[in-house]
């Protein structure tokens, strides 16, 4: 927990690595995951680089995996991930692998070209069995079939044809089934009615050889007479994508051809059997190595990425390369570095050498599975600066209880830590079975978060005594209804009267305001009181957080112009505000709590300075401290405006008046040489920091900071009632489900009352989880993010660093980071 509070101590390093060595030593830094590699060559064109060659050899190795992976999931083959970690093979293992894979994908390719020929030939001898058996149909059903076989039929006499027989022609074929109604209507307008269409459905789908799918086909003939109609037939199906086949004349041909496409139809299937058989049993062993292949090349190719990034240096033949990395994990980098020369069998060792820079490092927060939730929330915000302050360590607490304040429900609170509990006891079996479900992904990687949420519900809960809209009374209520019991008036209870109220419930709120008419306007007050009480501890929380961020910097300025003005600021107005609310809860009682003057009147007058009005005072001397504490929360504004700025513009002139001032060849001052001045002049323009200091824009950012800060302390305070707000709406939204549903389930009395309330409390359950749990849940966790972001972290977090990415294989491998 101790490294959350500020971010890693990082280093800009210079490694050293044998040409040899070089390979093996990145591997083992890819595997350890610790520092963060630096391009040293941006102005070189990627396709320039020394190991652009071997990157591209490693991305046909994923491309031709790829495919046989696309393959093995087109078989329904599952693939078999152990969850092995393999070593990074040596460079001279990428030719064996090449060929290995060279010879899987053509093996592959040749076995589906050869499979679709043979299934394209086998659709077609399908085709042409059911144009056989339907054609011997269509005759057989005709009148004078010979007449149709022989294609002798006398048309009527024309002048041109006159006593010359004429013969029919036909042409048989098979056509998708849905292409039938366009197909008839085109023959009959191209050919003017002149052609005899028959046709009949295939009743069996035909696989298509180049899909793979399921296709329905119609098998049809169509009679002509004349050349000119047939060419047309002919380009029509054609254009319909028909399949055309010769069909005999005779039924004797027609019986021979059938049984000849019959025989080469049974040969055929079992060619394709075996085929498939053969094809199953390649995927089958490349599934059990594929992930293990993947894993291989893709670390390769990280590997060759990475060594990319380094400079080249001939003479030496070694590799330069820069790295950022945590501090504290120096011994463990030189110990890689060891290993990998090892592995390779260099004896020159690599060098590790930390360098001295200006450039603001990355920012690295160690985290684990508990604490990667709660850092996550913060990052999405915004990065920390380097060595900012990290809001994450205070979130682990702060952000699921202003959820469950605004959640409070001890059977909801119950429900959400059961389903959290879950996904915590079986992490280990959820996690490896990789969902690829975005919304479950989502809710597992928070399932810390879920069950801290949920726990603090359960507290909540028992504090406002909330169990499903009902009280639970387990210490027996503080209030006795005999001595004020009448009834012929309202019920109504008096703590004044002696045997009324016998003393405050021991935990929680009392059960008896549940039944109460004014349950409402009491909780109001508690909760709204409570919500301002929370809401100025957690602001002056992270402004005292700031101060520690202006010791760690050095600035003392930010603490004497920024930090006291605010806090004084803040507590002057604000922390009066919750010092009365307190007061007036300890200073009356029930017997005077009718004379209590409002904590909002008394508010409003005190920044109008208005107490003319004879209104009562809370306590003596409330004007004269009132007033004083405005002067001071008005002397503040000016402290932060003005001062600083000018501070600022005074230091920057010292600097530039304490110069290098040459009379006479005698350097005055005690500031730098020429030489030096010359030196940091460079320094600064070649790293980028070269300050030029402007008066104007040091003064607008001032008065912005000052304005967003003096009208963000009222309306942050006021965005800390929402917690009021949604604990209202969460307990209303509980009570009227329970009014509405469950009530009358449990208040009938008849027989059908049973099934009824069977069926009511399952409508009930549904709607609990789905509204109040889900719903509800996904508002109040919106609602606390936003709390956290705007109200608590703007106090002290920055937020505009980047983040360290260091390179390792399982970031890559999980698809987490690009080359």
């Amino acid at each position: 927990m101790g490294d959350l509070f500020r971010s890693e101590e990082m280093t800009l390093a210079q490694l050293f690595l044998q040409s040899e060595a070089a390979y093996c030593c990145v591997s083992e830094l890819g595997e350890i995951g610790m520092v963060q590699f630096r391009d040293l060559n941006p102005d070189v064109n990627v396709f320039q680089r020394k190991f652009v060659n071997e990157v591209r050899r490693c991305e046909e190795m994923d491309r031709k995996l790829r495919f046989v992976e696309k393959e093995i999931k087109r078989a329904h083959i599952g693939v078999i991930d152990t969850g092995e970690n393999p070593e990074v093979p040596f460079p001279r293992d990428m030719i064996d692998l090449e060929a290995t894979f060279e010879k899987l994908e053509n093996e592959l390719k040749e076995i589906n070209t050869n499979q679709e020929a043979l299934k394209k030939n086998f659709l077609e001898l399908t085709e042409l069995k059911h144009i056989l058996r339907r054609t011997q149909q269509f005759f057989d059903e005709m009148e004078d079939p010979s007449l149709l076989e022989e294609s002798n039929i006398p048309l009527e006499p024309t002048e041109a044809n006159r006593g010359v027989p004429l013969r029919l022609g036909f042409v048989a074929g098979v056509i998708g089934r849905e292409r039938i109604p366009t197909f008839e209507r085109m023959l009959w307008r191209v050919c003017r009615g002149n052609v005899f269409l028959k046709q009949a459905d295939i009743e069996d789908p035909l696989e298509d050889p180049a899909s793979g799918d399921q296709v329905y086909k119609s098998v049809f003939i169509i009679f002509f007479q004349g050349d000119q109609l047939k060419n047309r037939v002919r380009k029509i199906c054609e254009g319909f994508r028909a399949s055309l086949y010769p069909c005999p004349e005779t039924p004797q041909e027609r019986k021979e051809m059938a049984a000849g496409v019959n025989a080469r139809i049974d040969d055929l299937q079992m060619v394709l059997n075996q085929t498939e058989d053969h094809r199953q049993r390649v995927l089958q062993a490349a599934a059990k190595s594929v992930r293990v292949w993947f894993i291989k090349v893709r670390k390769m190719k990280a590997i060759y990425h990475t060594l990319n990034l380094c400079n080249i240096d001939v003479t030496q033949k070694c590799l330069i390369a820069e790295v950022w990395c945590p501090i504290s994990d120096l011994d463990s980098i030189q110990f890689a570095l060891r290993r990998g020369t090892e592995k390779s069998g260099s004896t020159v060792p690599s060098i590790l050498n930390r360098m001295q820079t200006k450039q603001t490092p990355p920012t690295y927060n160690k985290t684990n599975k508990f604490t990667s939730g709660f850092q996550n929330i913060v990052d999405a915000y915004g990065v920390g600066n380097y060595r900012e302050m990290n809001p994450a360590p205070y979130t682990i607490i702060t952000f699921p209880f202003l959820f469950a304040v605004m959640f409070g429900d001890m059977g909801h609170g119950a429900l959400m830590t059961c389903a959290a509990l879950y996904l915590v006891l079986r992490e280990s079996r959820l996690a490896a079975q990789k969902n690829d479900n975005e919304m479950f992904c989502m809710v597992f990687a928070g399932r810390y978060i879920i069950l801290l949420m949920g726990l603090f519900s359960i507290y909540t809960g028992i504090i406002y005594n909330d169990c499903f809209s009902k009280s639970l009374n387990v210490f027996g209520s503080g209030w006795s209804v005999r001595p004020m019991f009448d009834e012929n008036k309202l019920l109504q209870l008096d703590p004044v009267v002696e045997g009324v109220f016998k003393g405050p419930y021991p935990l929680g709120i009392d059960p008896i305001w549940n039944i109460a008419a004014n349950k409402l306007t009491f909780l109001n007050s508690f909760k709204m009181k409570m919500s301002v009480i929370l809401g100025v501890i957690h602001m002056l929380f992270g402004i005292i957080l700031s101060l520690f961020n202006h010791l760690y910097f050095n600035k003392p300025l930010n603490i004497y112009f920024g930090f006291i003005p605010e806090i004084v600021f803040m507590v002057s107005l604000f922390g009066y505000l919750v010092l009365l609310v307190f007061y007036k809860w300890l200073a009356y009682d029930a017997s005077n709590s009718r004379t209590a003057p409002s904590i909002l009147i008394a508010f409003i007058n005190m920044f109008l300075f208005s107490y003319s009005d004879g209104s009562a005072q809370l306590y003596t001397g409330q004007q004269a401290l009132q007033s004083f504490l405005v002067v001071i929360a008005l002397m503040c504004v000016p402290c932060m405006l003005v001062v600083k700025p000018l501070i600022l513009r005074r230091q920057y002139l010292w600097r530039k008046n304490l110069g290098t001032q040459n009379f006479g060849g005698i350097r005055v001052g005690n500031g730098p040489t020429e030489d030096e001045a010359g030196i940091i002049e460079h320094d600064q323009l070649t790293m980028g920091h070269e300050e030029v200091f402007n008066f104007g824009d040091v003064a607008v950012i001032q008065a912005i900071h000052t304005i967003e800060y003096c009208l963000g302390c009222i309306s942050n305070t006021a965005s800390y009632l929402r917690l009021w707000a949604l604990s209202l709406a969460h307990a209303q939204l509980s009570e009227v489900l329970w009014t509405m549903v469950l009530k009358f389930g449990l208040s009938s009395a008849s027989f059908g009352g049973a099934p009824l309330l069977f069926i009511l409390f399952a409508a009930f359950a549904v709607l609990t989880v789905c509204i109040l749990l889900v719903m509800e849940g996904l508002s109040a966790f919106l609602h606390a993010l936003r709390l956290h972001w705007v109200e608590f972290q703007n106090k002290f977090y920055t937020g505009q660093g980047f983040k360290f990415l260091p390179f390792v294989f399982e970031g890559i491998l999980d698809g987490k980071y690009e080359d």
